[in-house]
């Protein structure tokens, strides 16, 4: 349980870094609309590995 609670805070802080870098990159670049568009599209894929990452442990415990 104790690890769960720590994967979690890391993803989430994970997900603002994100979130932040892609807004350095081109947040003066282009408009609001698109740079909204490229964060949700980066987080999403993010959000994905992050998932895959998570049933990767949860299946290599279960097999022990």
């Amino acid at each position: 349980m104790k690890e769960t609670i720590i994967y979690l805070i890391v993803a989430i802080s994970s997900l603002l870094l994100m979130a932040y870098t892609v807004h350095m990159f081109v947040g003066g670049l282009v408009d609001e609309e698109t740079e909204t568009l490229i964060t949700v599209i980066v987080l999403g894929v993010t959000v994905a590995a992050m998932a895959f990452m998570g049933w990767d442990i949860l299946r290599r415990r279960r097999a022990k």
